[in-house]
């Protein structure tokens, strides 16, 4: 049986995409020895309908793999997932080109929950994605289950950092930022308005039968909503964040540093990427880019200094 958060996730879930996207999406598992799970769609083409980006997928497979199979991507998909890479597909003559990132169930699970301490997975998967390709009803069974404790999660901290009473999507608002804060990641300042914008029933229902779920007591005064929490479990969420955002930064770092080795032409992706989300254009020498490992902490310095001047826009 169904219920609210289900039906919303199944929603997004099948809702049609172009055909370009699901014929990529097969080229994909073409080229996979084994068949995956799943294949998510997700990201700014997905929300911005923009054929010139870079399409985001996310392949959801049984046990831990990769795509190209050499010693030291097998050791990263173990310590350190996703393994991510940079494939084009051509449709009907048009270079169409994707960010594919490579996740097991299980790792997809267990990052989807409240005790993980990686937000990058349930922060990204409580948004809009849609199920390109999968390979059978237990696969999106398996697929439903993990979107939705990325729902519940991110719910449950949206109303352990947010205010003690205000709009549903000034929770989601508030959650966005933290969790912004907690990666290495460009973005101008109110982000979050674009993920959320024209989808205020969504988020409100979600977060609403997110608390439901969980047996998370609030009242509601018209739209203000005021969760029932004590100052202790505020106080222990706080604290447990504090952990998340001393680790996330290095763990994002760590992440660029294997983009090195898994993400073929990583370096051209990054610039594009802060370009699209800043306006800002960064110039590297072929030095660099040729030298990403070398040469990535004047790099992120850069990126830092650029950041302090994005808050003042």
């Amino acid at each position: 049986m169904f219920d609210l958060i289900d039906k919303i996730l199944i929603n997004d879930l099948t809702t049609s995409v172009p055909e370009e996207v699901v014929e990529f999406s097969e080229s994909i598992v073409n080229r996979l020895n084994v068949l995956p799970v799943g294949i998510l769609f997700y990201g700014s083409v997905l929300r911005e309908l923009n054929p010139e980006g870079i399409l985001d997928f996310y392949v959801i497979t049984e046990k831990t793999s990769v795509f190209n199979g050499n010693v030291v991507s097998c050791l990263a998909s173990y310590v350190l997932p996703p393994n991510v890479y940079y494939m084009e597909h051509k449709v009907r003559g048009v270079t169409l080109r994707a960010k594919v990132a490579f996740l097991s169930e299980e790792q997809f699970l267990k990052r989807s929950t409240f005790s993980s301490i990686d937000t990058t997975i349930w922060a990204r998967f409580c948004q809009p994605v849609r199920l390109v390709w999968v390979q059978n009803q237990q696969g999106a069974d398996c697929i439903l289950r993990s979107l939705r404790q990325c729902v519940i999660t991110a719910s449950c901290w949206a109303a352990l950092l947010g205010p003690e009473r205000g709009e549903a999507m000034t929770y989601w608002h508030n959650l966005f930022s933290h969790t912004y804060a907690v990666e290495l990641r460009v973005e101008k300042k109110g982000r979050s308005s674009t993920l959320l914008e024209g989808r205020a029933s969504r988020y409100t229902a979600l977060l609403i039968g997110a608390w439901q779920n969980v047996n998370l007591r609030y009242s509601q005064q018209g739209d203000f909503l005021y969760p029932q929490l004590t100052a202790l479990s505020r106080n222990k969420a706080k604290k447990k964040w504090q952990r998340i955002f001393s680790i996330g930064r290095p763990l994002n770092i760590a992440r660029l540093i294997k983009a090195a080795f898994t993400f073929q032409g990583g370096m051209a992706y990054l610039l594009w990427k802060i370009k699209r989300h800043t306006g800002i254009e960064i110039h590297v020498s072929d030095f660099e880019r040729n030298h990403p490992i070398l040469t990535l902490p004047l790099f992120l310095w850069r990126i830092r200094r650029m950041k302090k001047n994005i808050s003042k826009i």
